[in-house]
């Protein structure tokens, strides 16, 4: 097996399970040094053990690897910015940071507490934009010392929820949404210094998708998480330098690059809205339908 990531050095957020537990694992096996960072939470966000991301680290490590525990709180700015220069101090330096902490509390809207909003918006959204933007002023500062284009890799963590939507879930999807915006417009502001910043929407079996519906044992093996990670991977390496501001969604017997917002039919300004009844019924007609949570378009 070849080593993608020989010398890199490597953070995951919510490292200790699930698909940040592959990552972090493959990650290793091809070459890369990585800091496992886990809080190990509940599944909603409370507590802290942080024996899962200790596991992981102890499994690189029996594998020849080398790997440290990270507890920092990515959702803290401060604590961001420690698990930025502990990888530095560490390993000598950053490659790739991959953004794929979060928890659920998934409600109905009209029955979703403040409390439920704020806590998944602040793991998943500020989670993702804290470490982001440490690792970026980090990334650019060698930039502009060595007086050219570095090779870093940013990898954020959408969804489903987030691209297509997802009934009980508008705090999740909505912070998703945002993340693939962040990445598309980060993609574009961090090119000139050597940084591509990319997305996954990953369909897995994890803490997080357990119980939401039965599956057959067949199908939760496509949802595996050991499918999602090679992308991952593929993109943390130096191979990837072509590709950037894009989302893929991986896992559950798929690989797509989805394809983001795109103007569709439209008519000229009208200054009556007495006069837009029978025109946007028109545009209704004309207007390709909403996607459901596979992207496929909702038949009427």
């Amino acid at each position: 097996m070849g080593q993608l990531c020989k010398g890199r050095v490597a953070i995951v957020t919510g490292g200790g399970r699930g698909l940040g537990r592959e990552y972090a694992l493959m990650l290793a096996e091809q070459g890369a040094r990585v800091v496992v960072n886990d809080l190990g939470s509940s599944q909603s966000g409370e507590g802290h053990d942080l024996s899962p991301a200790q596991e992981v680290v102890n499994a690189i490590k029996a594998a020849g690897g080398e790997a440290i525990v990270n507890g920092n709180d990515v959702s803290d700015w401060a604590g961001a910015k420690a698990m930025i220069d502990e990888a530095i101090s560490t390993f000598g330096s950053l490659d790739i940071l991959i953004n794929n902490a979060g928890i659920l509390r998934d409600r109905m809207m009209v029955n979703m507490t403040e409390a439920e909003w704020d806590a998944v918006i602040k793991v998943h959204l500020k989670g993702t934009f804290a470490p982001s933007h440490h690792a970026a002023q980090y990334w650019r500062q060698q930039a502009k010392a060595r007086g050219a284009p570095v090779n870093a890799r940013l990898i954020n963590t959408s969804s489903a929820s987030g691209i297509f939507g997802n009934v009980g879930q508008t705090n999740y999807g909505a912070a998703k949404a945002g993340i693939a915006a962040f990445t598309i417009i980060s993609a574009m502001e961090l090119k000139q210094y050597g940084i591509t910043v990319n997305a996954i929407a990953p369909r897995a079996q994890t803490r997080m998708t357990e119980g939401l519906r039965q599956r057959t044992e067949e199908e939760i093996q496509r949802r595996d998480p050991r499918w999602v990670a090679p992308i991952v991977v593929w993109l943390a390496s130096e191979e990837s330098v072509d590709v950037t501001g894009r989302v893929f969604e991986a896992g559950d017997g798929i690989l797509k690059v989805a394809e983001g917002w795109h103007a569709g039919p439209g008519i000229e300004p009208v200054e009556d809205p007495n006069e837009l009844g029978p025109k946007i019924a028109a545009l209704m007609k004309q207007a390709r339908p909403n996607a459901d949570m596979w992207g496929r378009d909702i038949q009427s």
